[in-house]
């Protein structure tokens, strides 16, 4: 079933008509929550609607479900996903198992893992990694030293912070340096406001983001990245994932909606891999410059290798490393162009004042 017509929507969520309840979803940005037309929640501005055709594409989009709308299919389930991913935000520096949030949400442990991923992108243990990064980097800001935010994070040591290096890179070193050989990497393109992006991704996840004005350039690029991988565009039937996730991140630049959160197949060498994992910790509308971000991963004589570390980012925008500046203020470099970095760091601005 298709979604009506933007007027069509536009017209049933100003009416509140319950009879176009299932047949679309829309979220609002200023709130980051998403409803169903007959919602009595208070009218957002016109210009802060985005629509969705089902829960599933809202949620990929970051959207939470509306607290109002109880009526929405399936949503007992979203609801006890919720719940969950409220219960690891505030015990996120406890050790939690499987098993012990799979009772939070009434599921088997596997049922827990395979549905949050699909409703979240990530696992629950990354989900509260990412919390604790968080945490970790709040610590930080609060004047802790490294190793007490450490603990306060509930890491429990460095290694837990940035991970094992065989763990966080998307394929063993020997693959990594044998330049993707054996993987099949699927792409797509697609116009976006910061121009034409190409995105990739390998069965773990999202491996490059990249933007520009040619096609045939930024597929030239991606070959150049994985020089032995097989290369297929995606026709979504073969990668439904990726079309989806190209989507929601186009939503997220072109339109203003929430960052979603994608599974990232990250690549690079140990140390870039820390640098990449902090920058995942920075929120929108916050800033950091060189040096601080050289602190943040217990390093700070390293400001020009962390430099290095964020010009050799593949994957635009998802890790965030336009949120870098020069310790003066000013935009410093950007792999993708300064016009680039100055609008995402303006549109950021913009949802956050």
């Amino acid at each position: 079933m298709s979604m009506p017509s933007e007027q069509q929507m536009r017209a049933a969520i100003a009416a509140r008509d319950s009879a176009l309840d299932g047949q679309f979803y829309y979220g609002v940005v200023t709130t980051g929550v998403f409803c169903q037309p007959s919602c009595s929640s208070r009218a957002a501005r016109p210009e802060n609607l985005r629509f969705f055709r089902t829960i599933e594409a809202a949620m990929l989009a970051g959207f939470r479900p509306c607290k109002r709308c109880q009526s929405i299919e399936r949503l007992s389930q979203v609801e006890r996903l919720v719940k969950v991913a409220r219960y690891i935000e505030q015990h996120a520096d406890e050790r939690l198992t499987l098993t012990d949030l799979a009772g939070q949400a009434l599921l088997s442990p596997s049922r827990l893992q395979r549905v949050f991923k699909q409703a979240f992108g990530v696992s629950p243990k990354a989900y509260q990694d990412a919390i604790r990064m968080q945490h970790f980097k709040q610590s930080l800001k609060a004047g802790d030293d490294v190793t007490d935010a450490i603990y306060a994070s509930g890491f429990g040591s460095l290694s837990r912070v940035y991970g094992e290096p065989g763990r966080n890179i998307g394929m063993t070193p020997k693959v990594y340096r044998a330049g993707g050989a054996g993987e099949t990497i699927s792409y797509a393109c697609r116009n976006t406001a910061l121009g034409l992006m190409v995105m990739a991704a390998t069965d773990k996840g999202v491996c490059f983001v990249q933007f520009g004005d040619d096609e045939e350039v930024l597929v030239s690029q991606l070959a150049q990245e994985f020089p032995n991988a097989g290369l297929s565009p995606s026709d979504a039937q073969q990668s439904p994932e990726l079309d989806a996730w190209m989507a929601a991140l186009d939503q997220h630049i072109s339109q203003g909606a929430p960052r979603p959160e994608l599974p990232l197949d990250i690549r690079g060498t140990a140390f870039q891999v820390r640098v990449w994992q902090f920058l995942l910790s920075v929120r929108e509308g916050e800033v950091l410059s060189y040096s601080e971000l050289a602190e943040g991963i217990d390093k700070p004589k390293a400001v020009r290798a962390v430099a290095s570390a964020c010009g050799k980012n593949r994957i635009g925008v998802l890790i965030p490393c336009h949120r870098v500046l020069r310790s003066d203020g000013s935009l410093g470099g950007y792999r993708w162009g300064l016009e680039r970095k100055r609008a995402l760091l303006d549109a950021e601005r913009g949802r956050n004042t």
